[in-house]
């Protein structure tokens, strides 16, 4: 039986591990060719790539691969990121600050420029970039600078990108995770900081359930673009933070 993505072209990065591992999986059963993208070069099932996201020289390396290899790109999850463990405002060592928005702001702005200049001359033309923005691009937890303000820049860029891809037939969107038990995630089973000061666990949803959402964005016909998604735990404080 033919997936929905059959003859799709798919460059996922962040692939080797949570979120981008097993959206590569569902992007594999439904005939994707993926290409994943990471630190390290083990994705899952995918034409696996070692690619720094924050290196101009390496994320135009992957793509000129990806050109050369498969001819276009049909869709990008520009999924990778990290964060630092919280620290007060004042605390804040600069180096820090600029390793997260290297990753998250960064290196989106690359991969999705590269995708975007071969979307718009392939023929057929156009493409979609599904960028992975975060609750904290709407709502901060404390002690959170450097990834709360990476993830609001992501929502500009993904603004500003849907709006100017327009005219390419590039449809540009977001998808914001709540509480998904990735391993960037995983130190929260243990307790998360609330506004009050306190710290408490907090519910959390499985890393296929944000997957199936992605999925779900990228099989929208061109013409049709889910700007902005949110999935994330039921239960957990997000509405009222604190």
């Amino acid at each position: 039986m033919s997936g929905r993505l059959d003859g799709k072209v798919c460059v996922i990065t962040g692939a080797s591990s949570g979120i981008g591992a097993e959206t590569a999986r569902r992007f594999l059963e439904e005939g994707a060719t993926v290409v994943g993208a990471d630190l390290r070069d083990d994705g899952v099932g995918t034409v696996a790539r070692a690619v720094d996201v924050a290196d101009e020289d390496q994320v135009a390396a992957l793509y000129r691969g990806v050109g050369e290899e498969f001819g276009r790109v049909d869709v990008l999850f520009n999924n990778a990121g990290q964060n630092v463990p919280g620290v007060a405002f004042e605390d804040l060592p600069y180096e820090k600050w600029q390793s997260v928005v290297d990753a998250n702001f960064s290196g989106t702005f690359l991969c999705a420029q590269a995708a975007y200049r071969i979307m718009k001359d392939q023929d057929p033309r156009g493409g979609r970039i599904i960028n992975n923005g975060s609750i904290s691009a709407h709502t901060p937890r404390p002690d959170s600078a450097p990834y709360t303000s990476t993830k609001h820049g992501v929502s500009g860029l993904t603004r500003t990108i849907a709006l100017d891809g327009r005219k390419y037939d590039i449809a540009c969107c977001q998808i914001d995770v709540g509480n998904a038990m990735s391993e960037l995630a995983s130190r929260m089973s243990s307790g998360v900081k609330q506004a009050d000061g306190s710290v408490k666990t907090e519910p959390m949803i499985d890393v296929k359930d944000v997957a199936r959402s992605v999925l779900f964005m990228a099989n929208q016909p061109l013409d049709v673009n889910i700007y902005h998604l949110t999935v994330m735990a039921t239960k957990m404080p997000y509405a009222g933070r604190g």
